[in-house]
């Protein structure tokens, strides 16, 4: 494995950063004060559902607890979370009901 020198994690970081600051800035700073188009606020809507899933499904198919073997709790926590967020269109329940299922699943499948 090749150690890192402190320099480059620095200047990662803060580019990082200033290109996190600057997506934010175009939307927020430069046009945050005119009202957006009708085509834009429907698409924005759904970013929240775009983004999560790309955060949560590495960590049901390839989880680091099991390193990075598929397991049925995970599964089924996962398929729980889905049925209940279709049945309730409630996020809560959804993440209530998935923790939960995960959490029995762990108990009883080990």
């Amino acid at each position: 494995m090749r150690d890192v020198a402190t320099l480059d994690i620095w200047i990662v970081l803060i580019g990082l950063g200033l290109g996190s600051f600057a997506l934010r800035f175009v939307f927020l700073g430069i046009i945050g004060d005119r009202p957006m188009p009708p085509w834009v606020l429907r698409h924005l809507r759904y970013t929240a559902v775009a983004v999560l899933p790309g955060l949560v499904a590495p960590m049901v198919m390839w989880p680091p607890a099991t390193g990075g073997t598929l397991d049925a709790p995970r599964l089924i926590a996962a398929a729980v979370t889905i049925i209940a967020g279709l049945v309730t269109r409630n996020v809560l329940a959804a993440i209530l009901s998935g923790a939960a299922a995960l959490y029995i699943m762990l108990y009883l499948l080990g």
